[in-house]
């Protein structure tokens, strides 16, 4: 026995060149009659070739109750919230609107900017969002509700506050009419603007709208309804606004406003008059004179032209040089059959569309891709207006 154990010795140091042989086996039979008794010290390295196989090594020690725990929660429940990835959050969070994002920004530094992610606020749609409002005879023919203004005031500086200035595209209901405050407010807190969809004109005076426009200067696409003086808003969009490219006017178009957007604007690229009154002697100014005009929409629009006895003149079809001049554009939109519902409803209003007799997406269509606002956004759907409403 001792030589045998000296042998095993010699070939674990690498000192003998005797092969190893494997050990003998033994049979179950002659352990069950107690010969030979099974061995209870740890079992001799064996070796595959030349090498040799790990000595063995006692089990790891028991690890406590609440080590488990911790690996348990570590591998299977993942990272805690507050050490979450922003790109997680922000997927999170775009599914939620203005009324619940205003408690989670104030959780703590990483969800605030979260909230506050060029991914969420894109957009900020307010077209649901109106005020409570009278037509009067004085200018500025309009008496609004102070809850409306103070509940608009609460809004902005909520959305504005989450935003913090990463909102590129703002759009606002016809019938919300904001005055300068609220337009000031806005244009300071939001200078990456690069779509405007405006509200009514009635309450905003000519130095606030230029002073907003100042500030804008990325501002490329203009919603906008009609105004008395045009001019100065178009001479401000080509002093401030270098990159303007998308006009859309809701309303009235006649030969001074055309004349206006010619004269400042000449390398317009899109032009939207869906709906609105349109003389002859504009769309004329306009396909002479914009040369870089690329798409025009006159879709639905009431197309007329006063005739020698002074009455104004319905223009149902296009002439032949009108059409010609046209096909120049990339794209050329137009529709005034009487089989069309929405050409049927502009004669029914004589020409200035009553919105609100209608349904609530009408107005935010466009056959034009790029003007078209689709459906709602979900900063602000149905629900947030529901919860921010007034009493």
């Amino acid at each position: 026995m001792a030589e045998r154990e000296n042998e095993i010795h010699a070939r674990h140091n690498g000192t003998s060149q005797i092969p190893i042989q494997p050990p003998p086996l033994i049979g179950s039979s002659r352990r069950r009659r107690g010969i030979i008794p099974r061995p209870r010290s740890p079992p001799e390295p064996a070796a595959v070739g030349a090498a040799l196989v790990a000595p063995w090594l006692p089990p790891p020690p028991a690890r406590s109750i609440r080590d488990l725990i911790i690996m348990g929660e570590s591998k299977w429940m993942g990272k805690r919230w507050e050490e979450m990835d922003t790109d997680v959050l922000v997927k999170i969070f775009k599914e939620l609107n203005l009324v619940e994002l205003s408690p989670v920004s104030q959780v703590c530094r990483l969800w605030r900017l979260a909230c506050s992610d060029p991914l969420i606020w894109g957009t900020l749609d307010f077209g649901l969002l109106k005020s409570n409002f009278i037509q009067t005879r004085a200018s500025p023919y309009i008496w609004v509700d102070d809850r409306s203004d103070k509940r608009l005031a609460k809004i902005l500086r909520v959305a504005m506050a989450i935003s913090r200035g990463n909102v590129n595209c703002m759009i606002f209901h016809y019938n919300l009419y904001m005055k300068d405050e609220h337009l000031h407010y806005i244009s300071q807190r939001s200078p990456n603007l690069k779509r405007l969809v405006m509200p009514a004109w009635n309450r905003i005076s000519r130095a606030g709208i230029c002073q907003a426009i100042e500030r804008w200067g990325e501002l490329e696409s203009l919603t906008m309804p009609t105004i008395g003086h045009p001019p100065y808003i178009m001479e401000g969009l080509a002093n401030s606004c270098k990159n303007f490219k998308e006009l859309k006017i809701m309303g009235s178009f006649d030969l001074l406003f055309a004349s206006a957007v010619t004269t400042y604007l000449p390398k317009l690229k899109v032009l939207s008059l869906r709906c609105s009154k349109v003389t002859m002697g504009a769309l004329q100014c306009v396909l002479n004179s914009l040369e870089h005009l690329e798409v025009l929409n006159i879709s639905h629009c009431l197309l007329f032209e006063m005739a020698t006895n002074g009455r104004r003149q319905v223009i149902h079809e296009l002439d032949n040089k009108a059409l010609e001049r046209a096909s120049r554009l990339r794209e050329f939109h137009h529709c005034q059959s009487r089989q069309c519902v929405a050409c049927q409803r502009m004669m029914l209003d004589e020409g200035i569309l009553r919105w609100y007799r209608y349904e609530d997406w009408f107005w935010r269509r466009d056959e034009v891709r790029s003007l078209d606002l689709k459906d709602y956004g979900r900063l602000f759907g149905a629900q947030c207006e529901m919860l921010t409403s007034v009493d």
